[in-house]
């Protein structure tokens, strides 16, 4: 009984190794060796020993070694360390998400990522650079000659069958009309209508000075960028059918034109919307509700958008079940050595693991009903404010961060191997940090876009969607000319905005200098001559004969009245020739024949006839 009590007085643990070298050498020793009263009596048992090869030739002279007396508190420190190995190890068995994954509250057991070999610098390609002229020239870098071919093409087509006086419009007429809407953006006028911006009074004068608003109505109703009559057959299959071809040639160009820095975001953009579009969405957290949602892969230090993808909901084989998984893998899948950054939508472990096989880090916000989370991140209500807990697995590392009472910051990265804090007021952790700094490359594109957006009203989605291809292009092109020209309006304030501005006159120039008739309003019509007078465009020669007006000045002036030009003899036949004694002869002949008065003499016919010759 006495012995009984003393075990449950005191239980002696023991670690992996200590329990496992017990239970090989207990196999090989004989029942009658097993001595209770022996095992008490000897004090000087260690229970580390069974680590060393002395202890292991010791035990096979005397068993009795490896019989631990339960009773005895431990009599020096080695016996401590297994102790702790033995709590730490019981603590990590709670560390398991729900679907098995084991992490671990300590870094010991993390391999340290790889150093980078050479930091990758976000730059133009060489094939924009060496094209990159002008500012109108790198805009033609996204929006080439076929871009625009195709979308003249379509336009006439619509507004041949659609409109009676449609005149056909030609790519230098539809470089204005570019020209314009991006005049619209530079205003901050995409509210305003029409008639506003071409009015006399308080309209601008370079719209005027274009063309006219009934020609500029025409083209925004007549553009498009399909035909319709082949396009009802595969509207079922292709909800992107009205506008598939220029989207597809358009998003081609970003990533031929521009390589990307060490670091990327992914996020969505939305594009407001509200009329009928069969993939529009609606997202309450969002400041645009409601819209054409598109995901969308940014540089960080430029916020060039390297990739767009449009989220139609449904795909043509259904809607995929890890649709944000595959969004990222297909951005990434010609790249490597980069970390990736982007929000709870995407971030996954298994997503994380997948990226490390190509060599790209990821760091990203985490939801909490995640099942390879363990249950210590997710618990926060007896913790402090701006404490971290961190989990780390081989490759991974977790951190719960508390930034005020009851909120729970959930990140993961394959990037950061240490527990790393930073030393401050807030106590961030450094992935904190890191995401913090690269989250917002898609929402400062969007911020800047929307500054000088040319985004008009429209129920059609296609010119929706076409408005944001050209903001996009026009953000693009400034950032690869100010690559290329570094000092380019480096001490301006809005160096962006003087490029649009810089944009949208190169565009419209070549119509204004052809215009023909010259607009009534007085500013609009100087801007026309002023133009022209600086393009010296050669005119065609005017003919040898013309028929003018003749404008003959006053005595008053002093200016003698130019010649006149020799007119060309008129053919008409000869007139006959009469005499003096026909002419009296068929005087009198008709005179006789009337009623005449007795009284008159022939000497009186005479005279009458004289005066008539004479005057």
């Amino acid at each position: 009984m006495g012995r009984k009590s003393q075990r449950n007085t005191r239980k002696r643990r023991f670690s992996k190794v200590e329990a496992l070298d017990m239970a090989l050498e207990s196999n090989d020793l004989e029942p009658n060796d097993k001595e209770p009263n022996d095992k008490e009596s000897d004090p000087a048992v260690d229970p580390s020993s069974s680590d060393s090869e002395a202890s292991t030739s010791a035990s096979d002279s005397d068993p009795d070694l490896f019989q631990i007396p339960m009773s005895s508190p431990p009599s020096s420190e080695t016996e401590e360390e297994p102790e702790e190995e033995t709590e730490t190890t019981s603590d990590c068995s709670g560390w398991k998400g729900k679907n098995g994954q084991v992490w671990s509250p300590s870094h010991l057991e993390t391999v340290c990522s790889p150093p980078a070999k050479a930091t990758r610098k976000a730059q133009p390609t060489y094939y924009a650079t060496v094209r990159s002229h002008s500012i109108e020239s790198t805009f033609d870098l996204f929006f080439t000659p076929a871009v625009i071919d195709l979308v003249v093409e379509h336009t006439n087509r619509h507004g041949g069958r659609t409109q009676k006086d449609w005149k056909k419009l030609d790519s230098c007429e539809f470089r204005a009309f570019l020209g314009l809407l991006i005049f619209a953006g530079i205003f901050r006028s995409k509210g305003e209508t029409i008639r506003s911006l071409w009015d006399g009074t308080h309209g601008r004068a370079i719209f005027r000075a274009t063309m006219s608003r009934n020609r500029f109505h025409q083209i925004l109703r007549a553009v498009r960028f399909d035909d319709e009559k082949k396009r009802r057959a595969q509207d079922k299959k292709n909800k992107l059918a009205p506008i598939r071809s220029l989207w597809e040639m358009w998003r081609q160009r970003l990533p031929l034109l521009f390589s990307p820095g060490s670091e990327i975001t992914i996020d969505e953009q939305m594009v407001p919307f509200k009329g009928k579009c069969k993939f529009k969405q609606f997202i309450p957290k969002k400041t645009t509700k409601y819209g054409l949602k598109i995901w969308m892969a940014a540089d960080v230090s430029t916020s060039y958008a390297w990739k767009v993808s449009i989220d139609t909901v449904e795909s043509e084989e259904g809607r995929e079940l890890d649709l944000a998984r595959q969004v990222v893998l297909d951005f990434l899948e010609d790249i490597t050595g980069i970390t990736v950054t982007c929000d709870n939508f995407f971030t996954s472990y298994q997503l994380g693991q997948e990226l490390l096989k190509k060599k790209i880090t990821m760091v990203g916000k985490i939801r909490n009903n995640k099942p390879e989370l363990p249950p210590q991140l997710l618990r926060v209500d007896d913790r402090d404010v701006l404490s971290s807990v961190f989990a780390f697995t081989k490759n991974t590392t977790a951190v719960s961060h508390v930034p005020k009472k009851g909120k729970n910051l959930l990140l993961i990265s394959t990037k950061h191997r240490q527990p790393e804090v930073e030393e401050g007021a807030k106590k961030k952790p450094t992935i904190v940090m890191d995401y913090n700094h690269c989250k917002g490359a898609v929402d400062t594109l969007d911020q800047l876009v929307h500054n000088f957006s040319c985004q008009r009203r429209s129920k059609r989605w296609p010119l929706t969607l076409f408005y944001n291809m050209l903001d996009i292009s026009a953000y693009n092109a400034y950032v690869i000319f100010t690559c290329v020209n570094p000092s380019w309006k480096a001490g301006k304030r809005v160096p962006r905005r003087l490029f649009l501005q810089d944009l949208a006159t190169a565009l419209t120039t070549p119509a204004i200098t052809r215009r023909e008739t010259l607009p009534r309003e007085p500013q609009s019509n100087a801007v026309v001559r002023e133009i022209q007078s600086k393009t010296h465009v050669p005119r065609e020669e005017e003919p040898a004969w013309k028929r003018r007006t003749c404008n003959i000045p006053s005595p008053e002036d002093g200016v003698q009245p130019s010649p006149a030009l020799p007119r060309p003899p008129a053919s008409r036949s000869p007139r006959p020739l009469w005499t003096t004694s026909d002419l009296i002869s068929e005087f009198t002949d008709e005179h006789l024949e009337e009623d005449m008065d007795p009284a008159i003499g022939e000497d009186d016919l005479l005279q009458e006839l004289s005066e008539m010759i004479d005057s």
